[in-house]
């Protein structure tokens, strides 16, 4: 059964002490006013002893933004939430291609890079202002529960807490990866906010948000211990531990770690990965597949259309990717791909289709190329086991066990390539590059590219379907990589008054 997730209107008036708007307020972003009144810990904790779902609810809100459309505070036909910024991020990292433009979104922004060198520019608004408002929130329901340093005593409030600061990690993180070229410690970056209300903050430095992130997702691991998410869309224990281990091998020097995390994740039994059958079939739709971490079951309420990540990309909905913005494979990343792997498929190979390497066989809303209908009720996927065996196998070879690496690359392999025979004879360098270009295959256009490019100090080169910079090798820390602080950022923020402050 599908799941609306959203604040209900009987929650509403259960917490009348604060309305729901209220507790979600994110009407301004980092620099601008922030709300002020908010439901005391108190009055939540003893809510919480006569309906053990108001802390659900709450952090459900959270999760209701990351799908929300406008949530970067923008009317930009490219905000929808979280999703928005997997798309920005694929098409900076070259292998997600924009081979026609007809309507010109992602053009010039993204692909022509005029936002990451342009603090003006919409886009960098748009990303700053989505993940603040996800800190924002978290940050009330982390209040709302005793405080960044409080253990609740009840167990749903546990849970709760748990998922919010999971969250808020989630957000620092991919500010970081927008908003800095690579980790250097005792670079300000970022302003950091760990309370829903004051004022203006200066930037910290890199290694403090780290901390911050590295101490939430830790907290969130053991508050998570037990818990049985309702639906997908929440964040339980395997998924914090995958975010943890995302932001250890952000920062680099953790390789260890990092493979603990995954292997752990992995040893969990509760996942299993793509079968080669629905690699091409369903298995990038339905949240209910067994591969898939962490995503939303999306509904016709949730009110997804034109102006989505399906929207965007798919040419079997009724939009842009149907209609003339074809956002295709890159065609180099697709010559890489032998012609006996399963993924080549997920690509149209007809040069003279005008869709050539489109995704026509991973990503798929309906049966009919444009779509039946203009509402969205395919699902949206965040995470999937994939990924953790192909960063445990990136971790372990960084940190020179090798073994321990091809045995979690040959498990991803075995179901995409009739013989992984091959991987036995790499080692050293040839190793990381071989799990580097797998990974760049297996999560073409979920969003992962952009953050493996930058884990492997690596540099891409586009390929002949790109409609600017073919041939250009752009490296992983150039500008053209990172978004700059927003223009009202500077405006608002007294701290902050020119981009090199």
């Amino acid at each position: 059964m599908k799941n609306i997730i959203k604040l209900t209107l009987a929650t509403c008036l259960i917490v009348s002490v604060n309305s729901c708007s209220d507790i979600l307020d994110n009407s301004g972003v980092a620099g601008d006013s922030q709300p002020t009144q908010f439901l005391t810990a108190d009055q939540l904790e003893k809510a919480s002893e006569t309906n053990l779902g108001i802390p659900a609810a709450f952090v459900g809100g959270i999760y209701s933004q990351m799908i929300q459309t406008g949530s970067g505070g923008s009317t930009s036909q490219t905000d929808f939430g979280h999703k928005s910024y997997d798309l920005f991020s694929d098409m900076l990292s070259g292998d997600m291609a924009l081979s026609v433009s007809t309507y010109g979104w992602y053009r010039a922004d993204i692909t022509e890079f005029q936002a990451p060198l342009d603090y003006t520019r919409g886009s960098n608004r748009q990303v700053w202002r989505y993940y603040y408002r996800i800190v924002r929130s978290a940050n009330t329901v982390i209040q709302n529960l005793g405080g960044n340093d409080a253990v609740p005593e009840l167990v749903s409030n546990k849970y709760a807490m748990g998922q919010a600061k999971a969250m808020r990690a989630h957000s620092y993180f991919y500010l970081t990866q927008f908003f800095q070229k690579e980790y250097n410690a005792s670079e300000a970056i970022l302003p950091l906010y760990t309370e829903p209300t004051g004022g203006n903050l200066p930037k910290s430095t890199a290694s403090e948000i780290y901390d911050l992130m590295e101490s939430d997702l830790t907290s969130a691991i053991s508050l998570l211990e037990g818990f049985n998410r309702s639906a997908k869309n929440e964040v339980n224990q395997d998924v914090a531990k995958a975010i943890l281990a995302y932001v250890l091998g952000a920062k680099g020097g953790r390789d260890t770690e990092v493979a603990t995390l995954t292997q752990d994740v992995i040893n969990s039994g509760a996942y299993s990965m793509l079968s080669s059958d629905e690699l091409t079939t369903t298995g990038f739709a339905d949240a209910s597949n067994p591969s898939w971490m962490w995503g939303i079951d999306v509904v016709e309420n949730n009110g997804l259309g034109l102006v989505s990540w399906w929207g965007q990309l798919d040419a079997y909905s009724y939009s842009y990717g149907w209609a003339g913005d074809y956002k295709v494979i890159d065609k180099t990343l697709w010559d890489a791909i032998p012609a006996d792997d399963a993924r080549k498929a997920q690509f149209l190979n007809n040069p003279a289709s005008g869709r050539n390497l489109q995704p026509l066989k991973k990503f798929f809303a309906s049966g009919t190329i444009g779509g039946t209908s203009i509402t969205v009720t395919a699902d949206y996927v965040y995470m999937r086991i994939e990924e953790m065996y192909l960063l445990n196998a990136e971790a372990n070879a960084k940190a020179g066990n090798d073994g321990a690496a091809k045995i979690s690359l040959k498990a991803l392999l075995a179901n995409r390539i009739p013989n992984t025979a091959y991987v036995d004879g790499l080692a050293g360098q040839a190793l990381k590059d071989q799990i580097y270009l797998q990974t760049r295959i297996e999560l073409w256009g979920e969003g992962k590219s952009y953050l493996a490019m930058k884990r492997n100090k690596a540099t891409t080169v586009r390929g002949t379907n790109h409609l600017s910079f073919v041939g250009d090798p752009i490296p992983y820390n150039d500008e053209r990589m990172q978004f700059e602080i927003p223009l009202d950022e500077i405006q608002n923020n007294p701290f902050i008054t020119d981009q090199n402050q």
